[in-house]
């Protein structure tokens, strides 16, 4: 969000100045008019009805082994079954449920907690700035990956709230860098002088004044966030450190390599999950490069550049 231009001392802030309806409405009219944007949200909109409506999609259930083994895709299990006699089809939409709660879950908590720890540091400075620093930048030298290996098997068991908590205490600290850096060039604006003459508290500041003028930057982080929480939640889960009698795409694709499904001429038990991943992410990745060209001004100015030299 721009900032206001003023030769004196502000009396507002841009939130304040803005309101919320016209804000949302300016986001949504960006979104439509970017392909990056309306495509990630199709894609994400898709996942996530069928992650709130499973069994109109599939009419079996994903743990049932009441059915032949090794069938072929056909109209009654479009993916076939796998060794066990379960429809692959039925795990594959149950389990978008479990890998969607993790995403938003992971993604709303650990953008909540870069955002308290980033712009907290940079607007209190001093021994705030330092000890939170210091513990951002513990968390940043530390291997992300073999640091959840070793949580998840001290828990003996990754279950869905293990997993979250997991991924979420310790996947933070990048994105608390991004906005502490982005906070540091607010804190001398005007907004927050007029706010700090006008007697208003430190928590108000940060959180009416620093927070809403960083909207863009905090959603890119969070569709960042989710997306990074659905391809560590899937790979700790393939290699067995999740709870494997949760429906889920990575415990789909655990028990496949567990069986051996690509060479034993079972390709969608391995190929169906993998492939949601994959389109999932990329809806969460689209809206974050859509975001990103939404709220950088910089970016706006070239792409008009381009499509005047095209024409």
């Amino acid at each position: 969000m721009a900032m206001p231009v003023s030769s004196g001392v502000s009396t507002e802030s841009p939130a304040a100045q803005a309101p919320a309806g016209h804000a949302l409405a300016r986001i949504g009219r960006a979104v439509r008019s970017n392909r990056k944007a309306a495509t990630g949200t199709i894609l994400l909109l898709i996942f996530i009805l069928i992650a709130l409506f499973p069994g109109v999609i599939a009419h079996h259930s994903p743990t049932a082994d009441a059915y032949p083994p090794h069938l072929g895709p056909s109209t009654a299990h479009p993916f076939g079954t796998n060794s066990y006699g379960q429809d692959l089809f039925a795990q594959v939409v149950y389990g978008t449920r479990n890998v969607l709660i993790i995403a938003f879950a992971v993604g709303l908590l650990t953008t909540g907690i870069a955002v308290l720890i980033g712009v907290a540091a940079a607007y209190l400075g001093g021994g705030w700035d330092g000890t939170l620093g210091v513990l951002t930048d513990v968390l940043l030298v530390i291997p992300l990956f073999p640091l959840l290996i070793i949580i998840a098997a001290y828990a003996h068991g990754g279950t869905t709230i293990v997993l979250i908590a997991a991924i979420t205490l310790t996947s933070w600290s990048y994105t608390a860098r991004q906005l502490r850096s982005q906070a540091l060039t607010l804190r001398n604006r005007d907004f927050l002088a007029a706010a700090r003459v006008r007697g208003e508290r430190k928590l108000y500041v940060i959180v009416m004044e620093v927070i809403p003028t960083m909207t863009s930057l905090i959603v890119a982080s969070f569709l960042t966030n989710a997306l990074y929480a659905v391809l560590l939640a899937s790979s700790l889960q393939f290699i067995g450190l999740g709870d494997p009698n949760t429906v889920s795409w990575g415990t789909t694709l655990y028990w496949a390599q567990n069986n051996a499904a690509l060479q034993t001429g079972e390709p969608l038990w391995a190929i169906a999950p993998g492939a949601c991943i994959a389109l999932l992410g990329a809806g969460f990745a689209l809206l974050n490069y859509a975001f990103d060209e939404i709220g950088n001004p910089a970016l706006r100015p070239v792409r008009r550049s381009k499509r005047v030299r095209s024409a």
